[in-house]
């Protein structure tokens, strides 16, 4: 099975140089950024180490998703934003279960072993939004996720396609958990340690990004819900 990487960056210099010599490019067949047009040295960094960079017209995670599944070659995807949040060992890992016959493999921040950004936050409010969410998401199509809403995840290119997920921003991933759960696809988790963020800046505003992934959840019950198939 061909197995392509993509990074989706923007103004993650800081993270790239710290993380890039952990990233197993050499465990995968492909890998190129998707990127709406860093300013910090990030497009320089990728010419350098020779990585293909894709510029995204119109920004948004969203569209970064849609546009690396669509030049993509590889049958089996893994999204991985080098931030620091996410553990590049994990790599192998979650393209692993692809392998393995699974159609969607979640990094999850809430199984037994697992870490979140916010573990040692007084009020944590962004992961007891996910864990609410999550649960929802549950409750009305049938599925067993623990973290619906991570983005470092692996994905069949061809479900992903089939799947069809229209939702902007971070809102995706959401979509795509969701959608999988009405197709009763093959979904896996593995427990992740998610880190500090290295430098730059985060674009997962809490209350824009909780708002839109409410939308999306309430799209995707009128659309089809419990019993239903994903809407395009």
């Amino acid at each position: 099975m061909k197995k392509t990487l993509v990074l989706l960056t923007f103004n993650e210099i800081d993270g790239l140089r710290s993380l890039w010599d952990s990233v197993p490019v050499s465990a995968v067949d492909e890998v190129f950024a998707v990127d709406p047009g860093s300013k910090d040295g990030t497009l320089e960094f990728f010419r350098d180490k020779g990585v293909r960079v894709i510029l995204q017209e119109k920004r948004g995670r969203g569209e970064a998703f849609r546009i690396a599944a669509r030049e993509a070659s590889g049958e089996a995807l893994c999204f991985f934003s080098p931030d620091g949040n996410e553990d590049p060992a994990d790599i192998p890992r979650l393209l692993g279960k692809i392998e393995e016959g699974y159609d969607l493999a979640i990094a999850s921040r809430f199984l037994p072993g697992s870490r979140n950004d916010e573990a040692e936050s007084a009020l944590p409010l962004r992961a007891l939004a996910n864990r609410g969410f999550t649960l929802a998401a549950g409750m009305l199509f049938g599925g067993r996720v623990s973290d619906t809403i991570n983005g470092f995840r692996a994905i069949r290119r061809d479900r992903f396609l089939d799947l069809a997920p229209d939702a902007e921003g971070f809102a995706i991933e959401f979509q795509i958990s969701i959608r999988a759960m009405k197709r009763k696809l093959r979904i896996v988790e593995i427990p992740t340690i998610e880190g500090d963020r290295i430098g730059g800046e985060s674009t997962a505003y809490s209350i824009p990004t909780g708002l839109k992934v409410l939308r999306v959840l309430l799209r995707e019950a009128w659309i089809g819900g419990r019993f239903g198939t994903a809407g395009r």
